[in-house]
């Protein structure tokens, strides 16, 4: 039996988290919930169906209104953590598995906290392993950090295959999300209902409009490499409609090995809470009776030019990830807002991005003292000054 707690409980990683350990219950035991307090009464109903002995939530208002949602339902309420570090306390509290499903760079402080407590964290929070990068990593022992993005799933159940020294290249499949083959003028026209129909997946907010800029890949591609240590031009990303081929390893004898399986998050997370074994009753297979068209395509980096500002930002490496991300977090907020139009997200991350590497030489030039590496005080330094200065750009935008 694994004890497991959910951070990002109500979201759509945690309520399909839930789903699958509802179906293995023999094999885990629920010990907490966190949730971001927007969904009292979808968390109050899994809380009713599983008791976990442990809830979070940033305000007490939240706690509040979680209390009283129980008891109009006749249950007892669990004993609850209330305020902006109720994650990471609930996190510290210890369990086998931790499953971060936080939204954006706001799972930092868990992903620490996680790793720091012993526990193995089952990571859906792929930014907070982009902002935090080498730190994150150097809080791990090996093997800690299990991957739940389905395409870091496939990469690593297929590097079992072979040894890293014969690894010739990660190929990381993109739908394409919803505007694959429009043109930049096209996308200019675009709104915030359509961006958020994916044809795929069904996701939250921030990663479906994510998918349709393709900034979500460019994550996944800084994720990648640092996950499994492999070189910035060892990651290719090629469009797979589909979504079946979930990612691919190119072996250095020429051999490419897929992990395929019908686009269902509930197979990376089962993973996720059972690696490296395997759960039963997860997902279906894919159907091999009936006929099918699998289709890859280049990546069009000129409509879509986030992923390769997401490799420049990896390279450049420190805090330049932290305010790619945080940028990007600005933007999408503005957009579903409908204070400024799609393509507008990402000219306007590629400009901060461009002001920081700036504002960073001006700070070099005045300064003698070397970098001592990435700490969790200069990442939240960056991440403020990338907020306020997206804020001023969008600001003039709309001036």
């Amino acid at each position: 039996m694994r004890s497991v707690i959910i951070l990002g409980s109500t979201g759509s990683i945690g309520t399909q988290a839930l789903d699958v350990i509802s179906r293995h219950h023999d094999q885990f035991t629920v010990l907490g919930l966190s949730a971001g307090g927007s969904q009292i009464e979808r968390l109050a109903h899994q809380i009713a169906a599983i008791r976990p002995p442990r809830v979070a939530l940033p305000t007490q208002e939240a706690a509040d209104a979680l209390k009283k949602e129980l008891a109009q339902m006749g249950v007892a309420a669990p004993s609850i953590l209330a305020g902006p570090l109720a994650s990471s306390d609930l996190a510290r509290t210890g369990a086998d598995i931790v499953v971060n499903a936080i939204t954006g760079y706001a799972g930092l402080e868990s992903t620490l906290t996680v790793l720091s407590a012993g526990s193995t964290l089952a990571l859906a929070n792929k930014e907070s392993l982009v902002v935090g990068g080498p730190l994150v990593l150097a809080s791990a022992r090996p093997g800690q950090i299990v991957p739940v993005d389905s395409e870091h799933s496939a990469f690593a159940q297929v590097l079992r295959a072979g040894r890293r020294e014969e690894v010739s290249r990660l190929i990381l499949t993109a739908s394409g999300g919803p505007f694959r083959g429009h043109t930049r003028h096209q996308l200019s026209q675009v709104s915030v209902e359509q961006a958020l129909a994916h044809p795929t997946w069904q996701m939250g907010r921030v990663v479906t409009i994510n998918s349709a800029t393709l900034v979500n890949k460019g994550l996944e591609l800084i994720e990648a490499v640092l996950l499994f240590s492999v070189g910035w031009d060892q990651v290719q990303v090629v469009v797979h409609p589909q979504s079946m081929v979930h990612s691919m390893v190119e072996f250095r004898d020429g051999s490419t090995i897929a992990q395929c399986s019908p686009p269902d998050m509930r197979l990376p997370i089962a993973l996720g809470l059972s690696w490296p074994a395997r759960l039963g009753d997860v997902v279906p297979g894919c159907d091999w009776s009936q006929s099918s068209q699998w289709t890859f395509e280049p990546l069009d980096d000129v409509t879509f030019p986030a992923v390769e500002l997401a490799r420049r930002v990896g390279r450049a490496g420190g805090t330049t990830p932290a305010v790619f991300n945080a940028a990007n977090e600005v933007c999408v907020d503005a957009f579903c807002d409908k204070r400024i139009g799609f393509l507008d997200i990402v000219d306007t991350i590629t400009a901060v991005v461009g002001d920081y590497e700036t504002h960073q030489r001006e700070v070099s030039d005045q300064t003698e003292q070397p970098e001592t590496g990435l700490t969790l005080t200069a990442i939240r330094t960056a991440d403020a000054w990338a907020r306020a200065r997206t804020e001023a750009r969008l600001e003039a935008l709309a001036g």
